[in-house]
């Protein structure tokens, strides 16, 4: 006896979807990794940017204690001292800038294995 065409193709079809459409350990594994280097690199990202607001947070406030002596200082010693404080302070916007830039990458770094998944 034969068995119809139609049907067997259906079946072979099925088997073939159902054995394909599986992950393999060696495929979870990868998938696993990918998504723990992402997690490892956003955590990296979130470092950096505390990090990064604590610099800035300890050069501003080496600005303010600047501006504070130089309150009883002669008008020569205020301007250097502002002079100090502002560069301080422009430093301090460069140090977050910058730790942003970098914690960004890191971030978009993340989604890129999380996406080559």
């Amino acid at each position: 006896m034969k068995m119809p065409l139609i049907p067997t193709l259906i079946a072979a079809a099925a088997y073939t979807f159902a054995f394909t459409s599986c992950d393999s350990r060696q495929e979870e594994v990868r998938e696993d990794s990918l998504e723990n280097k992402a997690d490892n690199l956003e955590q990296k990202a979130d470092a950096v940017r505390k990090d990064g607001e604590a610099a800035a947070d300890a050069t501003e406030n080496a600005a303010d204690r600047v501006r504070n002596q130089a309150k009883d200082a002669i008008d020569t010693e205020k301007e250097t001292a502002e002079a100090r404080a502002d560069a301080a302070e422009e430093n301090a916007d460069t140090i977050r800038k910058a730790a942003e830039q970098k914690a960004d990458a890191l971030e978009e770094e993340a989604d890129a294995n999380r996406e080559a998944k």
